[in-house]
């Protein structure tokens, strides 16, 4: 195992590797496993650890500097930025994404859009009831 196993990359996914890694770390940027920052692994260190080309992680970094989720400097290595609501921006993306995804999904076993909304509020109750 390596000391970045929070970071699982898939074969099977049909996305590429370099989308799962921007992911991931979204994720856990969103969630605050990693805080305004932090320092992620070196692009060639990553790629060591996952096993994958120094190419696949350095196109993630700079996917991942582009939408201001991680700030590189020359010589000094990539942290997590320290932009205001960066955490919550990246949720609102990840929610937008699913919210997108469930309504192809509904729309593709002909649900109606009150059914789906009937279900969403009842998949939110439920969440809610797990919180307590």
């Amino acid at each position: 195992m390596n000391k970045h196993s929070w970071i699982t990359l898939s074969q099977s996914d049909p996305r590429a590797l370099y989308l799962q890694v921007i992911e991931q770390i979204q994720r856990r940027v969103a969630v605050g496993d990693l805080p305004p920052g932090t320092e992620l692994p070196s692009i060639r260190q990553l790629a060591a650890d996952l096993s994958v080309s120094v190419i696949t992680i350095k196109r993630a970094y700079l996917e991942l500097e582009r939408d201001g989720t991680i700030t590189t400097r020359q010589g000094k290595g990539s942290i997590v930025s320290d932009a205001p609501g960066l955490s919550t921006s990246i949720a609102e993306r990840e929610l937008e994404s699913h919210l997108n995804e469930a309504a192809q999904l509904g729309s593709l076993l002909g649900l109606s859009k009150s059914e789906l909304q009937r279900r969403m509020a009842e998949a939110y109750e439920k969440s809610l009831g797990k919180k307590k």
